[in-house]
């Protein structure tokens, strides 16, 4: 697998869903181009959707751009953090266009990382039984998973993204300068969820992250575009044949089941998204090998490479009288489980995934394992 040889050279990613259909367009320079948002549905309004820490670094560049194609742009600043990915932020967006009188033509961007993207397809698909949107991720867990495929939603206590829509974006703009001011923790949790395209999907993509996660750790603009553009890719493939997730997309939440355990047992907001993805796909790959479908020498392969990320790989203790019981717990609330059976993303094979469910006793197992290192 060749290494692409210019950070600037901007290349497109196609989504293809039919009428759905959009383009993410990735490279430098792009966010504040005019250029970059020509061909968007018509309006007389444009609205950026962003939060208190992105604001400050990139509202005023959009705005620029967007003046050049709506008369009106007005702009939403959210409180930053998963905590915030809540009812009462979603109204403020609902505020916002109500307030400031936005029809059914409006045009919403989503400027910021995944919370801020989630909520503005969520917004977007739901006021005035839809508007169009634009995704502008500036997190690299955003340009390479969040922002592509059209899942919209907020939290609920009892779990992560329960609530929300299938709301396709209409074009995604990856500007690859975003990520030199995203901070370092950020950052690696962007990389868990470039590493997990590697053992469900891409084998060679895997170990062209191991020879390069020095690079991408240092922001080496090669490295991340060949990443993100990678990612995106085969994002897109899984996406185009499965929009909804019906099945073969379910592959695309390996790490999730266990993730999202730790992010609502944890608190939302105490491990960052990829983070707890990180530490979750350690524990899937070790499910998948108590199930024999793969062997341990690969599960200390992944562990090393989600280290070598800056990814925690000890699993959080949950609760103290009956940790296990609560990873179980949280998980059947999971929008993969049936009639409460927990579905996984396993590795099948280096490369491959299936979804499968798992004895309690095996998957008790992994979290004792997993927890007490």
């Amino acid at each position: 697998m060749q290494e692409t040889t210019s950070a600037k050279l901007q290349s497109q990613v196609g989504i293809h869903l039919g009428e759905r259909s959009y383009q993410i367009a990735i490279g430098s320079d792009l966010l504040g181009s005019p250029h970059c948002y020509d061909g968007l549905p018509a309006a007389r309004t444009a609205i950026i959707v962003t939060n208190e820490t992105i604001a400050p670094l990139y509202l005023k560049p959009l705005v620029s751009a967007l003046d050049k194609h709506y008369p009106v742009v007005g702009h939403v600043v959210l409180p930053d953090g998963e905590v915030y990915k809540t009812w009462a932020s979603l109204n403020l967006i609902f505020d916002a266009l109500l307030e400031q009188g936005c029809d059914r033509r409006t045009v919403l961007f989503a400027l910021g990382g995944g919370v801020v993207g989630d909520m503005t397809g969520f917004a977007a698909a739901t006021y005035m039984r839809g508007v169009p949107f634009v995704q502008v991720p500036t997190t690299l867990l955003a340009q390479v998973d969040s922002s592509v495929g059209g899942k919209t939603g907020i939290n609920h206590p009892m779990g992560k993204n329960m609530i929300g829509a299938f709301y396709q974006p209409q074009r995604v703009i990856c500007d690859l300068d975003t990520l030199k001011t995203l901070p370092e923790r950020e950052l690696s949790a962007g990389l868990a969820e470039v590493i997990k395209y590697g053992p469900i999907a891409d084998a060679a993509f895997m170990e062209w992250i191991e020879a390069n996660m020095d690079l991408l750790r240092s922001r080496d603009p090669v490295a991340l575009a060949f990443a993100v553009k990678r990612s995106c890719e085969i994002k897109a493939q899984v996406v185009g044949a499965d929009e909804r997730e019906a099945g073969l997309r379910a592959v695309l939440n390996f790490g999730h089941t266990f993730g999202h355990a730790i992010e609502a047992g944890m608190g939302y907001g105490q491990w960052l998204h990829g983070e707890a993805v990180g530490c979750g796909m350690i524990m899937a790959a070790r499910l998948s090998q108590r199930l024999d479908l793969i062997d341990s020498a690969y599960v200390d392969r992944l562990t090393r490479l989600i280290e070598r990320a800056g990814l925690p790989i000890v699993a959080p203790v949950l609760d103290d009288k009956d940790n296990a019981g609560r990873y179980l717990a949280l998980m059947r609330v999971d929008k993969k489980a049936e009639a409460g059976e927990i579905k996984f993303v396993l590795i099948d094979r280096p490369g491959q995934a299936v979804v499968r469910s798992a004895p309690d006793g095996l998957v008790t197992e992994v979290i004792q394992a997993s927890c007490c290192q």
